[in-house]
C-alpha cells in the first residue's frame, strides 16, 4: 500500500510517500480501507517536532473514514462504512495517512450516512473533540453564554455550530477584523477581536463575566480567559493553537478568580458513543448542523495540505481524499 511516512521533524517536504506492507489485523483490530481523513493540529505538532512521545518513523493520522476490509473478531462486516479515531492512531502505531490502516476495535464506529467521503472525513475527530469539550469539559446548559477563544479554527467553528444547535449564546473571537463577518454568518451572537487581552472588553459587555470559555489558543491566553468568567463559571483548555504548552509562572490563588473553575479536555474515542456520533452525523446530513469545511486535497497532495496548515489559511476543517 501507499503511505506517507514521517522519518524526522521538518516542513511539509519531510513526508515521504512509500510502499509499505498492508497491515494484518488481529481479533481485536479492524483493517480499514481509508477513503478520507481530516487534518489535525496534533499531526502538525508531530511533524514540526513538538510530540516527543511519538517515535519516528511513523505514518501519522489520528482519524479516518472508510470501509471495513476485515475484522477477524467479527465486530464488523466487510464493506461496512466506519469512522475511526484516536486510541493511538498515528502516534503509538501507524495511522491514516495511508491507503489502509489497522485500528483497535474500540476506536472504530459504524456509521449510516449518504454523505460523500470528503464531507464525512471532516467529522469524526472534530465532533468527538467538540462534544467532549462542551459536555465533559464545560458541562454546558442551554441558555448559557459561551466564549470561544480561537473561534476561526476548525474546532472553533465546529463548536460554534454545535453550541448554537444546543441553545447557547456564543461569543467568538478572531485576531483578524476581516473574519468577524464570517463568524457572524456562521452563527456567532457576538464577535470580539482578540489581541490576547480581552477580559476587560468581555466584562464590559457581559457584567460579571460569561458562563463558559472554551480555550483553544492555550497558555498564551489562558490567564486572560480566567478573567472573562463569572463566579461558578468554567474555563476548559482544549487547544494549543498558540503553540505554548506551559505557563512560565502560575499562581493559582492569584490567577484563578474566586469561584471560577479551570479544567481541560484531551479525551478520546471512548468519550462519545456510537449513538451520539451517529446523531451528529445525521444532523449534518439533514442540514440541521452546519460544519464549515476548508479545502479538500487528494492523497498525493498531502504535503501541500500541510503547507496550508503552516499558513493557517483553511477557515475550516481540511480533508484529504484517498
Amino acid at each position: 500500500m501507499k503511505a506517507w511516512r514521517l522519518h524526522h521533524p521538518g516542513g511539509p517536504e519531510a513526508f515521504v510517500l512509500e510502499d509499505l506492507p498492508r497491515p494484518t489485523p488481529t481479533a481485536s483490530q479492524v483493517l480499514i480501507e481509508v477513503r478520507a481523513f481530516g487534518l489535525n493540529r496534533s499531526e502538525w505538532f508531530t511533524r514540526v517536532g513538538d510530540s516527543p512521545t511519538v517515535q519516528l518513523p511513523r505514518v501519522l493520522g489520528i482519524e479516518c473514514v472508510g470501509t471495513v476490509v476485515s475484522a477477524p473478531g467479527g465486530q464488523f462486516t466487510a464493506g461496512q462504512h466506519v469512522c475511526a479515531m484516536m486510541g493511538g492512531m498515528g502516534r503509538a502505531f501507524d495511522g491514516s495517512y495511508a491507503e489502509y490502516t489497522c485500528v483497535p476495535v474500540a476506536s472504530v464506529f459504524p456509521v449510516a450516512t449518504t454523505l460523500p467521503w470528503e464531507v464525512l472525513g471532516a467529522l469524526p475527530e472534530m465532533l468527538q473533540t467538540v462534544h467532549g469539550s462542551l459536555q465533559t469539559g464545560l458541562g454546558v446548559q442551554a441558555g448559557e453564554t459561551l466564549l470561544i477563544r480561537g473561534g476561526t479554527s476548525s474546532i472553533g467553528l465546529a463548536t460554534l455550530a454545535m453550541a448554537k444547535q444546543s441553545g447557547l449564546r456564543v461569543v467568538s473571537t478572531s485576531r483578524n477584523h476581516s473574519k468577524a463577518a464570517m463568524l457572524r454568518a456562521a452563527g456567532a451572537d457576538d464577535v470580539v477581536v482578540d489581541d490576547g487581552h480581552i477580559a476587560a472588553a468581555i466584562q464590559a459587555r457581559y457584567p460579571g463575566g460569561v458562563d463558559r470559555v472554551l480555550e483553544l489558543i492555550g497558555t498564551k491566553t489562558l490567564l486572560d480567559s480566567l478573567q472573562c468568567v463569572r463566579a461558578g463559571g468554567v474555563v476548559c483548555m482544549t487547544g494549543i493553537l498558540g503553540g505554548e504548552w506551559e505557563l512560565a509562572a502560575f499562581r493559582p490563588m492569584g490567577h484563578i478568580p474566586t469561584g471560577v473553575r479551570l479544567t481541560s479536555y484531551s479525551g478520546g474515542a471512548l468519550d462519545i458513543s456510537v449513538a451520539q456520533l451517529q446523531r451528529y452525523i445525521s444532523l449534518v446530513e439533514s442540514g440541521e448542523l452546519a460544519i464549515r469545511r476548508g479545502p479538500t486535497w487528494s492523497f498525493d497532495q498531502l504535503p501541500a495540505a500541510h503547507a496550508a496548515m503552516d499558513g493557517n489559511s483553511a477557515d475550516g476543517k481540511m480533508v484529504v481524499v484517498c
